[in-house]
């Protein structure tokens, strides 16, 4: 799955439907008692996060979400069902917070209760006015403190129509929006034949957030994992790292963001470097490798220190769930102007090996135990550099033909994200960074340069 932003996912005019959750289901959900279960640390954070933002005088959207075309002309009813009956089976779609008090309580709706309502929005001949609807609607309807808090859209013609679904982040992560193309196609095509759909249940991503909490918080703070993120964060000048190169931003906080994003090299190309990193652990190992030469290049820092995001869906239970399954982890890898690319991947292969396991408690709950000045005010909490094999995700081979995008809101932060998805075409790069001449600039040589290290490693 391609990642990119509202703006470059091939949006086409047509007559705009959009689906909500129906007026009815809202009332119902403004009745429902306390559900016992918690939010999940990164939910948490997240929503304390876009809050404190709130307060300050600023909207700060954070919605993610997908884009996939359904060919021929569209059935809306069996479109509707399938949307419906898909929403059914995710329960965090059905769950909200509110606040007491300055805590988040949970409520859930019985999935009985819940229905969709249809609007015809109407024709959109100018496809620069249907993208910045869409994004000014996604906007305050994948909202975090509201609720319901996704809307799905539909822009109909004749010859095909374009789905968007939009969530905000707190009930979604990468994984989860890559799935959701196959899984609606499958639900509409059994809705138009008039069969049903042999689904088995899916694990609830509610139950997950309980489940993790509950081990989250039997870890005091003499834990060997927060004393491990203690030692990192004071390497890291008390801080947790930004993308270490120059981005023209002088202080942390909130600024403007831009989006950049193209395939980085062919199938062939991403085929051999995979293989030449396979010793080492695969591409993961290497696009780190890589990164910390080519950052150590452009910015001279000795040690390369960043937080590599993994799944937190370490039992088959929560494959098929959808929710924000994503923990981290530190590295740390000494580069010098002689350290090669071998040398570099020996170093990375030995940090993930020895810091994965710092993955599976949240990093949320390590601040808290740290003690320190921990108060994001930003959704960036730190630089990410993250590496995701989508192939094997159901449907991907027909991405390119159905016009499968990743959709991420793209507004405000401090740090660096950078994304490489493994497609069957190549290999996929995105990033977010300030918006200002230098961090462009950067990340621009970046990208060129980390090609040209792949492409020396397998020439």
């Amino acid at each position: 799955m391609r990642m990119t932003d509202i703006q470059r996912c091939e949006v086409r005019p047509g007559r705009l439907v959009e689906w909500t959750l129906s007026p009815a289901t809202v009332a119902t959900a403004a009745g429902l008692p306390e559900d016992s279960r918690p939010p999940a640390y990164v939910q948490e954070s997240h929503f304390r996060t876009v809050h404190s933002v709130r307060a300050d005088g600023l909207f700060l959207p954070t919605w993610l979400g997908t884009a996939f075309d359904i060919p021929g002309r569209v059935d809306l009813d069996a479109l509707q069902n399938a949307l419906h009956l898909w929403t059914l089976r995710h329960e965090t779609l059905r769950s909200g917070f509110r606040w007491t008090g300055g805590e988040m309580r949970r409520f859930t709706a019985d999935a009985g209760t819940v229905s969709l309502q249809r609007a015809v929005v109407g024709d959109f001949p100018d496809a620069a006015e249907l993208v910045q609807y869409l994004e000014d609607r996604f906007d305050a309807a994948a909202y975090a403190l509201r609720w319901p808090n996704f809307i799905y859209a539909a822009v109909v013609r004749d010859d095909c129509t374009s789905v968007y679904m939009a969530f905000d982040h707190s009930n979604v992560d990468g994984y989860s929006i890559m799935r959701i193309p196959a899984e609606i196609h499958d639900l509409y095509t059994a809705a138009v034949e008039g069969r049903p759909v042999a689904e088995p249940p899916v694990s609830s991503y509610v139950d997950f957030c309980e489940i993790e909490r509950e081990e989250a918080d039997r870890i005091a703070d003499d834990h060997v994992i927060v004393a491990r993120w203690r030692e990192f964060i004071d390497r890291c000048a008390g801080q947790l790292p930004n993308f270490p190169v120059e981005l023209g931003v002088e202080s942390t906080g909130l600024h403007p963001q831009k989006l950049m994003r193209e395939m980085i090299v062919d199938a062939d190309v991403a085929a051999a470097f995979e293989a030449y990193c396979r010793p080492y652990g695969g591409s993961l190992v290497g696009m780190l490798a890589a990164t910390s030469l080519v950052v150590h290049e452009l910015g001279g820092e000795p040690v390369y220190r960043t937080v590599v995001p993994f799944h937190t869906r370490d039992s088959s239970q929560w494959s098929d769930s959808v929710g924000w399954f994503v923990g981290a982890a530190p590295i740390e890898v000494a580069v010098t102007p002689a350290t090669d690319l071998t040398s570099a991947l020996k170093a990375v292969r030995a940090e993930l090996r020895t810091n994965r396991p710092l993955a599976r408690i949240p990093l949320a709950r390590v601040l808290d135990l740290l003690g320190s000045d921990f108060r994001p005010t930003t959704p960036d909490l730190y630089s990410v550099v993250s590496f995701l094999d989508a192939r094997g995700v159901p449907g991907s081979a027909r991405w390119a033909d159905l016009k499968v995008y990743g959709l991420g809101r793209v507004s405000y932060g401090d740090k660096v994200y950078v994304w490489f998805n493994r497609l069957h075409e190549g290999l996929w790069f995105t990033c977010r960074h300030p918006d200002t001449d230098i961090a462009y600039k950067n990340m621009r040589l970046y990208a060129e340069r980390l090609r040209d290290v792949i492409a020396a490693a397998v020439s």
